[in-house]
């Protein structure tokens, strides 16, 4: 799987050394901090938009043209994976989310109902002091 960030970090560093600059030299005229373009260019952070568009004005560069470069990479990642998974490997995959249930058809549940397997009150005693369930279930349980 690659991450998003790390490809758009990738290309925002090769276009930099492209035109033989330095991380000080964009930083100071992009206006962000040198240990932050440098984080971004390490894939470790996920720059806004904003800031991608400041650091792509700084590298006077379309920042459509950054992202298309991007989506290729990622286009080319896409077809490696599948080319693993057919060969037999498996892939995870998500789930995706649950439908969110109408006011009528969602159960009525009790906020803080006991476990379902039998406990015993020291059990409910010590979730209690994590903080795992209320006073009223301690009570309950009693």
């Amino acid at each position: 799987m690659v991450l998003l960030r790390e490809l758009l970090g990738e290309t925002l560093r090769r276009r930099r050394r492209a035109q033989k600059r330095t991380l000080r030299d964009v930083s100071k005229q992009a206006n962000v901090s040198l240990g932050y373009l440098s984080e971004i260019e390490r894939g470790h952070k996920e720059p806004s938009s904003e800031l991608l568009a400041s650091v792509c004005g700084a590298l006077q560069v379309r920042l459509s043209e950054v992202l298309a470069e991007v989506s290729l990479e990622v286009a080319a990642h896409e077809k490696q994976d599948d080319a693993t998974t057919s060969q037999g490997r498996s892939v995870a995959v998500l789930p995706l989310p649950r439908e969110v249930e109408s006011a009528e058809e969602q159960p009525r549940r009790r906020r803080h109902a006991l476990p379902t397997s039998p406990t015993s009150i020291s059990q409910v005693r010590t979730r209690h002091r994590r903080g795992e369930v209320t006073d009223s279930v301690v009570r309950a349980a009693a």
